[in-house]
This record gives structure tokens, C-alpha cells and sequence, in this order.
């Protein structure tokens, strides 16, 4: 495919311009990535051992590895709590519907710090504990669940645009190529629409089962997926509880996720805005004697493409130097390039 992109804007030029072409260009033009770097290391394991063991139909196992990772330490996290407030529940003051329940509430109400108050701890010992499950719930919250949160939203993505072009079949090459291209908008629209659809339905759960008024429902919303938890009101029913126990998770991180994507499309906005100022600043002699790393007066493709993705703020001195580090280590002929005889003797090695 590379071959034939290549190939076809030639067969328009004289015969004569054909055999100018510099090959090293062509070459570089067909630079292809890394075959396994859109892959990680656990990845990869997982691909070689499900392809020497047999294939499990769970539904855990059709989950992408850092959605089980969310979830093995979510569950881990809950359970844990639940034990520990529940032997401390007679130490918690306030309005208790269930031992167990009120546990579990108790905890995701800590971990998404917003701490109602109609459930507080009154001993030494339930204080420490809400202080150490409040501390590692954030980290819980910051450093794990966004990975599980950031992965639903990309595959909401393909459902979004799938309903986006509902008159007309898209193949799934169309529909990776579009996520690709406009992957930061779809991720901000499909959070957008997540984050008010579980502001309503929290709002309509309040009113019908809380008994509360349609102002008073909002509010209590408002005050929750922000984490304020005035704590005036809340979920107070056997039924608001369990409830609340997936719904506060839910909201809190949509929210957290919805702010991530917009910082992130402001980056990707003035990122996009450089790399436009550098493809259109003309080239300088200043500019040449800094792109040329080899100091031999000639610029070559190569040099110019590193140049300009400095430039572009995309790698640094720091990458071009472990890199070159790392071709000299497997240049063990010290020739300047690479063969096969090269990275067979630097493996022996």
C-alpha cells in the first residue's frame, strides 16, 4: 500500500526526474512504525499466552487489561472498607439503614471525598480508618479508575459515530480513521452527553425515591458529582443507598474525565498551532546550521525531519541522544548502519 503511494505521483514526471529522485528519500518515505509498538508489554504477553492456551468465554476475559485492573482493585478497595467500617459501624454517628449497606456507602461517599456528613465517624479508631481509606480512595479515583473511565469513553466512541452516519454503512476502517482525526472532540462530546444523562437520571432518582423537590434534587446533584457534599442533602433510604453506591462512583468520574478532555483539547488545540507555525516559517541559514548534526555543511532528509520535530516540540535533545546511544550500542562493526550480522552480534553480547 506504502509502495503504491509512492509509486503513483512519479509516473507524472519525465523519465529523466525519476532517476534524480535521491533513493534515501524513498526510502524514508516508507518508514514504517515499529511493528510492536502499538502494543504493550503486558499486551504482548497476553496475545503469545492466548495463543498457546485455550481461549475462556468469560466476560472478564473479553475485557481490555486495564479495565480488569480497575476493576480487581475497585472490588479489592470495597471490600476492604466494607470489613472495616462495618466492625466500626456502632462508632459512626448518623442516620443508618443497613450494617452492611451503610459500610459500602460510607466508603464510596470517603473515596469520592464528598463526605455527605450524614455519616460520621465518632472514635479514634473509625477517624483514623476514614483518614486512611479517604487518602488511598483518591489515588484509587486518580490513578486507576480514570484508565477504565478513559477506555469506556473510547468505545462509546465507535457508538457515537455509528450514529452519526446512521443512513449509510461505515466500514470499520472509516470508523477508526474518523476516531483518530477527531478522537479529543468525540471524547469531550461522548462525556458531555454521559455526564448530563447521569445528572438526570440522579435527579429523577432523588425526586421519586428521596421524596425531595425537583430545585432540592438538582441541588443535591450539583453538590455531589462536584464533591461539595454540603451534606444538607442526601441519600438517606435503603434504596437511595444502593443507589448511590454506583451512581456517586459514576458521576464524580465522568465529571473528573469531562475537565481532562477539555485541558486536553486545549493542548491539542495550540500543539496543532505550532506544528502549523513550524511547517510555514521559512527555512533560514541559522536554521540549517542547527539542523545539520553531523556538521558537514549538507542538511540531509533525515536530519531535516529530526530538526523540525524538535521544532515542533514533539521529541527533544534528550530522546535524539538516548536514541543515538542506543544505535551505537547495536552498531557493532562501528560502519554507521545496521544489519542483521550487527543486532545478532549485539544480542550474543
Amino acid at each position: 500500500m506504502a509502495d503504491s503511494n509512492i509509486k503513483q505521483p512519479l509516473l507524472h514526471l519525465p523519465p529523466q526526474t525519476c532517476q534524480n529522485v535521491d533513493p534515501m528519500r524513498r526510502r524514508l518515505r516508507r518508514f514504517k512504525s515499529a511493528p510492536m509498538a502499538e502494543f504493550f508489554p503486558g499486551e504482548i504477553n497476553d496475545t503469545k499466552d492466548n495463543q498457546s492456551l485455550p481461549r475462556s468465554d468469560s466476560i472478564l476475559d473479553k475485557l481490555h487489561p486495564s479495565f480488569r485492573k480497575v476493576m480487581f482493585y475497585l472490588v479489592i478497595y470495597l471490600a476492604i472498607g466494607t470489613m472495616c467500617f462495618y466492625f466500626v459501624q456502632n462508632q459512626i454517628e448518623g442516620k443508618k439503614v443497613n450494617g452492611v449497606l451503610d459500610s459500602v456507602y460510607f466508603c464510596v461517599v470517603t473515596m469520592t471525598t464528598v463526605g455527605y456528613g450524614d455519616l460520621v465517624p465518632d472514635s479514634t479508631t473509625s477517624k483514623l480508618l476514614a483518614s486512611v481509606f479517604v487518602f488511598s480512595g483518591m489515588a484509587l479515583v486518580g490513578l486507576v479508575l480514570s484508565e477504565g473511565a478513559d477506555y469506556l469513553v473510547e468505545k462509546q466512541e465507535t457508538l457515537l459515530i455509528k450514529a452519526m452516519h446512521v443512513r449509510r454503512k461505515v466500514s470499520p476502517s472509516e470508523i477508526l480513521k474518523e476516531i483518530e482525526t477527531n478522537k479529543l472532540r468525540y471524547k469531550c462530546l461522548v462525556t458531555t452527553v454521559s455526564l448530563v444523562v447521569l445528572m438526570v437520571v440522579g435527579t429523577v432518582f432523588l425526586a421519586k425515591v428521596e421524596k425531595l423537590s425537583t430545585i432540592d434534587a438538582f441541588y443535591c446533584v450539583c453538590s455531589t458529582i462536584t464533591t461539595l457534599g454540603y451534606g444538607d442533602k442526601s441519600f438517606s433510604t435503603r434504596a437511595g443507598r444502593i443507589f448511590a453506591v454506583f451512581w456517586i462512583l459514576t458521576s464524580t468520574i465522568c465529571l473528573g474525565q469531562f475537565f481532562l478532555y477539555i485541558a486536553e483539547v486545549n493542548t491539542e488545540k495550540r500543539r496543532k498551532e505550532l506544528v502549523k507555525l513550524v511547517l510555514t516559517r521559512r527555512m533560514t541559514n541559522v536554521d540549517l546550521e542547527e539542523a545539520d548534526l553531523d556538521n558537514d555543511g549538507l542538511v540531509g532528509a533525515a536530519e531535516f525531519v529530526v530538526y523540525k520535530l524538535k521544532e515542533m516540540g514533539k521529541i527533544n535533545q534528550d530522546d535524539v541522544s538516548l536514541l543515538l546511544d542506543e544505535f551505537e550500542n547495536l552498531d557493532v562493526d562501528q560502519s554507521g548502519t545496521l544489519s542483521t550480522a550487527d543486532l545478532t552480534l549485539a544480542q550474543s553480547s
